[in-house]
Order: structure tokens, then sequence, then C-alpha cells
């Protein structure tokens, strides 16, 4: 039976390969007698499956040896507390705020320090993305956060900023939850990077942070010991009981990436399906995007009928192709593609022509 595509922006469709792989598995790992999920955390065979996950991962996103990799949980949400509980030394933020994901980060960092709005492209209903060069730095800021993909309105960032070229020396946090490991990371250029897994590593219940080690020791006295980085760090990521299910999940799934050939395949495939899908979009006279075309996301696709009254005969017509998940956002309507490593070309040349048959039925 074929499946159908899903494009649900999170928790997100994962390889089929590795869905298959892990069911195979679910009884008893690799003639251990166990699941996964009955495993100890501190038991040999688990300690193998995280071991084996750090060094593909590491291997993946090219991650240089002065960061450390930790699996933690809460999610990006919880993040936007624990970041600022290890890194604001509750002095001053600054956040430049692209879309409803930066903008709750904002929002919750004010809570343990003080929060400066650097830049904001609200005024332009989170379509564009504001000149470094125009921003309005803090003096001493103790980072300077964003969220390099924004999974809502669908605005990314083709290159993270230098900080140094605009005079800022403050560590670059960023928020990457709906884009990592679908393209190579310049580490040179970042402090921490953090990212839920449910929308591109694996099912949900996993955060993987990768923060530089020079910041591991800043943590605020109030910062639970479960969240402070450098005990996590000290601990292997087993302070506490981690989400090990997910944690083989996730492994698994970077066991295929490596197959498909690691990060410079993935872009190359993430770019073709995402121009697609653009092409497709910007050639019709029924649908559109709104995101200007410089800093479109190739991972989430939001794009809108000009004809509102059709979007529930879309997404009805859209199941009954097989093409899941597709309505957008409740904050800001129409429809949204999310578009992730797991979805194959062919997933979105079924949309694409999906989408032409419903525009020429209505001609």
């Amino acid at each position: 039976m074929k499946r159908p595509y899903n494009f649900s922006a999170g928790p997100a469709a994962m390889p089929q390969e590795v869905l298959t792989q892990a069911a195979g598995e679910m009884l008893d790992w690799h003639g251990s007698g166990m699941s996964v999920m009955e495993m100890s955390h501190r038991g040999k065979d688990f300690i193998s499956i995280y071991e084996q996950a750090q060094a593909d991962l590491r291997e993946l996103l090219a991650v240089p040896e002065q960061f450390r990799i930790l699996f933690m949980q809460g999610g990006g949400l919880a993040e936007n507390a624990i970041v600022p509980l290890n890194l604001s030394g509750a002095g001053t933020v600054d956040f430049v705020v692209t879309g409803s994901w930066s903008h709750k980060s904002l929002q919750e960092a004010a809570r343990y320090c003080t929060a400066n709005l650097a830049a904001s492209n609200q005024a332009d209903g989170h379509t564009t993305l504001p000149a470094p060069q125009n921003w309005h730095l803090s003096k001493d800021a103790s980072y300077l956060h964003l969220c390099s993909n924004e999974t809502i309105h669908g605005v990314e960032w083709q290159e993270l900023p230098d900080l140094k070229a605009i005079g800022c020396d403050s560590p670059l946090v960023v928020d990457c939850s709906s884009h990592v490991a679908s393209r190579p990371m310049d580490w040179s250029r970042i402090g921490v990077a953090f990212a839920g897994a449910q929308k591109n590593l694996g099912p949900a219940g996993l955060t993987l942070v990768i923060v530089r080690q020079d910041l591991l020791d800043r943590a605020l006295p109030i910062c639970p010991s479960a969240f402070n980085y450098k005990i996590v760090a000290e601990n292997q990521s087993m302070f506490n009981t981690p989400p090990t299910y997910a944690i083989y999940m996730a492994g698994l799934v970077f066991q295929w990436l490596k197959r498909q050939g690691g990060m410079t395949a993935m872009e190359q495939r993430n770019e073709a399906k995402a121009a697609l899908l653009y092409d497709a979009i910007d050639g019709s006279q029924l649908y559109f995007n709104k995101v200007t075309r410089d800093c479109r996301s190739r991972m989430n696709v939001p794009f809108f009928l000009r004809d509102e009254s059709l979007n529930e005969a879309f997404l009805s017509g859209a199941r009954e192709h097989g093409l899941l998940q597709l309505k957008g956002h409740k904050s800001v309507g129409g429809m949204r593609a999310s578009i992730y490593n797991a979805m194959p070309l062919e997933g979105v040349q079924a949309l694409v022509n999906y989408m032409l048959e419903f525009q020429q039925d209505r001609a």
C-alpha cells in the first residue's frame, strides 16, 4: 500500500526506511531481547546507541571539537527559557524577531533578563529579513538570538549573519529547529544552536543543543540542574533519564542521512524541491506566496489561494489525492507545505500536479 505524502510542520514525516527498521527492531534490538524503550539508559546497549548517534551527528553537521552535543528535553520552546538561564547572566540579550518563534523567544527570555529588540520584520508582515547593518544592538549583550527558519511565516536566513562584520562580539544563539540537518552550518558564526527534533531529526521528545565549550559555565544560580548545560555536558546528557527512544530514532535518521550523501546532497535535494513548489506558486493565477524571494524557506512553504472561499475544497481534494496536513497555521491562515528532508521530490511533484489540476478545474 502506498503511503500518503505528509506535509505536516511537526511532528513531521519520517523516512519510511527508518520507520521500517524501527518496526523490525521494536521487540528485540540486535538480539538484546529488549525493545530500546525498555533499556536502561546506563546499560551498554543503550550507551552504544547514544555514542553512535553522537558520532554520526557530529560527522553529518561537521561539528567542531570545541562544541558539545547535548541531547535534552523540552523542545525548542523550553530552550527559550533554558538558553537565557544558561547564558544571559541576568543582563541584556539582543533579539532579531523575524516571525512567531523568535517573538516567543524574546517574550520568554524577558522573564530572566533584559530582552532588547534589536531588529524586527513585523512591519512588513514577516516577509523579509532585517539587514544586519541596521540592527540596534546593545552594548555588551550576553548573546544575540535569532531563528534561522521561521516555520509559520516561511522566512529563512540563507546565510547566518557574521556578527563580527557588524561590530558585534556577542555569541550568536540560533534556533534552527525547522531546518537543522537540511544544509551545512557555518560553526564559525555560532555560539549555540538548538533544535526540537520533531521536524527534521526524529520524533518529538528530543531536543538537540550544540554549545561551544567556553559558554558552558555561565548558568544563573536559579537554573535547574537538569537544564544546566555544564552539568548536562559533564554527564554525557544523562544527568536525568534522557528521551531514550527518541535518541534511538534520531540516530536511525542520522544514519539514513549519511546514506543519502550527507548535508551537501540534502541541500541540493531540498533546493530542487523548494524550487519546484515555488515555481508552481509563482506561475499560478490562483496561488501566491508573500515572502520576498531571497529569504524564502526551503523547508516550510506557506501559500494562499486568491479566492479563500476555495480553501476547504482545496484541502478536501488534497486529502483525496493522498496529500495530508496542508492547512496553514491558525495565526496566518492559508496553506503550508512543509517539505523536510524526509519528503521525497515525488511528493512535491504530486502536490504541484494536484495544485495545477485544482486550478484548471476552476479556470
